[in-house]
């Protein structure tokens, strides 16, 4: 039961009520899980600082990509693949993967920046960071599409297997990689954003969980 459910509860003068050592509720609370808190806080920041790290990796990667234009140009400036599929989708990929990492690192950033109270570990935070990392994932995902639609662009002549083979394996196996490290931990946060919303959904429409008769 959380915090907020128990003041609910209990009569509004009961939170001034002290126990024998003269400390509150709310007090009591906030000292037995002090250090909790302090690791949940440093854990929380270190993990920002290395995701907004490599979200700051990835958009200047794909920025330069957006001035390397694959395949060059011709005399009058127009680039000489504008016409195949492949680069439209180099294109779409590179703009949406700077897009993704750039507003990653906002949501990292904003992390950065909270108080870290007991109440922003509630719903704040978890969910800030949920995002940060499906941002993360989807720029680093999209990076990878793009730098396999380049290398078709540049090997489009050649009609061998392995050539399809390779580029599909260098694009998705960092991708695969990261999604089977960072899915445990995804999965925790989806899982508590659940259970938040359904809390969330009982207080609003209490009608939808009652049994039936």
């Amino acid at each position: 039961m959380e915090k907020s459910d128990v003041r609910n509860i209990i009569p509004s003068h009961y939170i001034l009520h002290c126990n024998n050592k003269g400390k509150t509720a709310d007090e009591l609370f906030r000292g037995n899980h002090a250090k909790l808190l302090k690791r949940a806080q440093t854990w929380i920041k270190e993990t920002s600082q290395s995701c907004s790290a490599v979200s700051v990796l990835v958009a200047t990667v794909v920025f330069a990509a957006a001035y390397t234009v694959p395949g060059g140009n011709d005399a009058s400036g127009r680039p000489n693949f504008i016409d195949s599929p492949f680069f439209v989708l180099f294109t779409i990929m590179d703009v949406v993967s700077l897009a993704c990492s750039l507003t990653s690192v906002v949501m990292f950033l904003s992390i950065l920046s909270s108080p870290f109270e007991y109440e922003n570990f509630r719903t704040s935070l978890p969910r800030k960071l949920m995002i940060g990392f499906t941002l993360l994932f989807f720029s680093v995902t999209t990076t990878m599409l793009s730098f396999a639609a380049t290398i078709f662009l540049v090997l489009h002549f050649q009609k061998k297997a392995w050539t399809k083979t390779l580029i599909y394996t260098a694009a998705f196996f960092p991708v695969s990689m990261f999604a089977l490290m960072q899915f445990p931990l995804y999965a925790g946060f989806n899982k508590l954003l659940h259970t938040l919303t359904e809390k969330i959904e009982k207080k609003v429409h209490p009608q939808k969980f009652l049994p039936p008769y």
